[in-house]
């Protein structure tokens, strides 16, 4: 099982010219640093909550479907899904009726269940979902990862000439993890 990316976020959940005033900076001068930056801590808030801020497609390729016609869907809240396509032995793709599905993107992790497919096994990644995840526009993204994303962004901005861009986040600022608690799904 494994997810790939298909269309990124078309914007940002924090513009530069917010990050620029919680910095309290006075002109443009570290512009393309802040938006370099802001990605980066985009990136990583996404990554250890398991969560697409921004709208994004994103496609899950599996070997086989579940006995119990449920899969899960790892990159929530999960909006729809458009589409499941099966390979066959050849590599024929066949598109399979959605009319039966389930979605409950809103759990975590998100949950689909398409009993058409129970059981079945496609061969490697021959099995394909591709679905839109993200709490929409950068608007509707929850205050409390905006407000992580900024002071990720001032941690890394503190270090710039200690750590490059490029080897950021090299640290996250102190209670990053206290702030993010309530984005991460927490397993028992």
């Amino acid at each position: 099982m494994s997810y790939a990316l298909i269309t990124p976020a078309a914007e940002e959940p924090v513009t530069v010219s917010e990050a620029r005033d919680f910095l309290r900076l006075d002109n443009g001068d570290e512009d393309s640093l802040l938006g370099d930056l802001i990605t980066t801590a985009r990136d990583y808030l996404e990554t250890i909550s398991g969560l697409s801020l921004v709208t994004q497609q994103w496609r899950l390729c599996r070997d086989d479907w579940p006995s119990s016609g449920m899969v899960s869907l790892a990159r929530g809240p999960v909006q729809s899904v458009e589409a499941v396509t099966v390979y066959d032995g050849g590599g024929t793709p066949s598109v399979v009726s959605l009319d039966r599905a389930r979605l409950d993107g809103r759990a975590r992790p998100a949950r689909f269940y398409l009993p058409a497919l129970a059981g079945r096994c496609a061969g490697v990644n021959g099995i394909e979902v591709d679905f839109t995840a993200g709490f929409g526009a950068a608007a509707d993204v929850p205050e409390v990862a905006r407000q992580a994303i900024l002071r990720h962004v001032a941690h890394m901005f503190v270090f710039r000439g200690v750590v490059s861009a490029e080897q950021q986040p090299a640290g996250a600022p102190d209670g990053y993890d206290r702030l993010i608690a309530p984005l991460k799904a927490w397993r028992l």
